[in-house]
């Protein structure tokens, strides 16, 4: 899947949950709260691989994974040791754009992987425009120092009414984030059932 362009309450409306965090996505979604199609209320009840496919499609679409970054996650996950479903979601929250997201640099999910796609921050002084790279405790996210990206994003830093991570020191002032510890699952903002997942992807 990787980047979905497409219609986004459209996807919200089939998941039952809000994984595309856009305004007009969101409004749709509120206003119709069935599942796309003609015949979507008549729709017969998902098997078990339907399930697990829905709660596998949740975090592709809310994180901006492809299947092959999935699977790359899984692996990772399944080497590391305590619980591979911790494991992968923990992962999952460490990607920059989630993070850039979670400090208020940016409105929605696909804003903060534009901006780090354009090399809007530095991580440890060094730029970095990949948005999967994964932070690591101790960590130092800052806006690069560039008159008009340090207005942009003071300016959003202002806006923001989304509460902070736990597991991030923002301070807004200094446009900078520190990572203070890794993600754990009340991090998470996705309500899914990631067991489902790991046995879905062991398959």
């Amino acid at each position: 899947m990787g980047h979905y362009i497409g219609p986004k309450a459209r996807i919200n409306r089939r998941l039952g949950t809000e994984v595309y965090d856009s305004s007009g996505a969101l409004r749709a979604s509120h206003r119709r709260i069935f599942p796309p199609g003609q015949h979507a209320q008549r729709r017969r009840r998902p098997t078990d691989y339907g399930k697990a496919l829905a709660e596998k499609q949740k975090i592709c679409h809310y994180y901006g994974l492809s299947r092959r970054q999935l699977m790359r996650f899984f692996g990772m996950a399944k080497k590391a040791p305590g619980n591979t479903g911790e494991n992968l979601l923990t992962l999952c929250e460490s990607r920059l754009d989630n993070v850039v997201w979670k400090s208020g640099f940016a409105k929605t999910r696909a804003q903060a992987r534009q901006a780090v796609s354009h090399g809007h921050f530095n991580v440890n002084g060094r730029r970095t425009d990949i948005p999967s790279f994964i932070v690591s405790p101790e960590d130092v996210i800052q806006v690069r120092k560039r008159e008009t990206l340090q207005k942009i994003y003071a300016t959003r830093a202002e806006e923001t009414d989304r509460p902070g991570a736990a597991f991030l020191a923002i301070e807004p002032k200094e446009l900078l984030v520190k990572v203070i510890r890794l993600p754990d699952k009340d991090d998470v903002g996705l309500p899914v059932q990631v067991n489902q997942v790991v046995e879905f992807l062991s398959r």
